[in-house]
């Protein structure tokens, strides 16, 4: 289940994530509370893949404890990055990707940053999603998370919350997001601010401290 933290579609507002701290907070898994809704399955686009590695086998379960899904398809961006999902990936997806994780990437090397950098540390998960609207009805692919420390807040949706994405492990330069049919910029968004994360806790781990858990405030983009 999952966590999407934008509370309108609108350009003007600002995605924030439920990172770290929550998968922390979160270690028995999912509640029972934040049952998974699904659409049908999107049919497949042409993209080159494979049956998903054993090399990660533990990575995988832990996605698959979080989202509930069985991750059967590997595939990799045209920049490197490893990318794991439920159904064959879009190649606009994968192009999204690659732009959000650049972009993040460029704006690092800005700050003087030079670790975990490259398109080929990351690994990301694509899991279906739990929702496809927010509350104003907007396109927003989202996953279902126990609310743990954001019981009790505005972000809490009955012990769950909803998130665009989720880290999964900082040494593993891995996170998860939802599945998308359109809207592919929100997608590169995303993978820029779920990297957020892991690119501050390879190179400023006090920032990284002070940004990973947001039910205390702080949006993204945290590097600009």
């Amino acid at each position: 289940m999952r966590t999407n933290l934008r509370r309108t579609a609108r350009a003007a507002l600002t995605l924030l994530t439920l990172c770290l701290a929550l998968v922390a907070a979160s270690a028995a898994g999912p509640t029972a509370t934040a049952q998974r809704r699904r659409g049908e399955a999107r049919q497949a686009a042409r993209v080159e893949t494979r049956q998903v590695g054993r090399t990660d086998s533990g990575l995988v379960a832990r996605a698959e404890q979080y989202s509930g899904d069985r991750f059967n398809f590997e595939a990799t961006t045209p920049g490197g990055a490893r990318v794991v999902s439920v159904g064959r990936p879009n190649p606009a997806a994968l192009g999204a990707i690659d732009r959000g994780l650049g972009e993040l990437f460029a704006v690092a090397r800005r700050h003087g940053y030079g670790a975990r950098l490259n398109h080929s540390d990351y690994t990301i998960f694509i899991a279906r999603a739990d929702r496809t609207r927010d509350s104003a009805g907007a396109y927003s692919p989202d996953i279902a998370l126990g609310a743990a420390q954001y019981a009790g807040s505005v972000y809490d949706q009955g012990g769950y919350v909803y998130a665009a994405g989720l880290v999964l492990s900082t040494q593993g330069c891995a996170f998860v997001i939802a599945e998308h049919e359109r809207s592919w910029q929100r997608i590169a968004n995303v993978a820029r601010y779920e990297g957020e994360h892991i690119v501050l806790y390879h190179n400023d781990r006090r920032l990284y401290s002070k940004t990973a858990d947001h039910s205390r405030g702080g949006s993204h983009p945290i590097l600009q």
